[in-house]
């Protein structure tokens, strides 16, 4: 069976210049991406992504803009799906209280799925170090705009 798979993604971008950036693995898959994930059926995409931030970075956000939108095909990495992933630009309310790591993957702790956060500079974000596709899109029109 084949069907969509709507995701939406925070970009959240500090004073210096610095996106936040969410390094998981989950059953022995690393990747690098954005923070944010699957919408929930009858979820607007505000909603989806507000809780989004909750589960992931225990943080409240406010979304400023629209950002992007796939534009092209996307087969999940996952499943059999075609994704459509919608990026917002947002500010956090209250500052995040996470456990910021300066390196990729930079675990703590073991188990099925892990998570840790970076700030990483715009200008020298390698996209190479994003895995997937649309996201890699999102980083190109980052660096031209910072």
């Amino acid at each position: 069976m084949t069907y969509f798979n709507v995701r939406v993604y925070g970009l959240l971008i500090n004073e210096k210049h610095e996106i936040l950036v969410s390094d998981e693995q989950e059953y022995g898959v690393k990747f690098s991406k954005f923070p944010g994930g699957g919408l929930e059926f009858g979820e607007g995409l505000i909603d989806g992504l507000k809780r989004e931030f909750m589960e992931e970075c225990n943080a409240e956000i406010e979304v400023i803009s629209h950002f992007y939108t796939t534009d092209f095909y996307e087969k999940s990495s996952f499943n059999e799906s075609q994704l459509i992933s919608i990026y917002y630009l947002v500010k956090e309310i209250a500052p995040l209280k996470l456990n910021f790591k300066s390196k990729i993957f930079d675990f703590d702790g073991e188990g099925e799925i892990l998570q840790a956060f970076r700030w990483v500079n715009i200008a020298l974000l390698d996209i190479d170090e994003i895995t997937f596709k649309t996201d890699k899109t999102v980083v190109k029109l980052l660096k031209e705009l910072y």
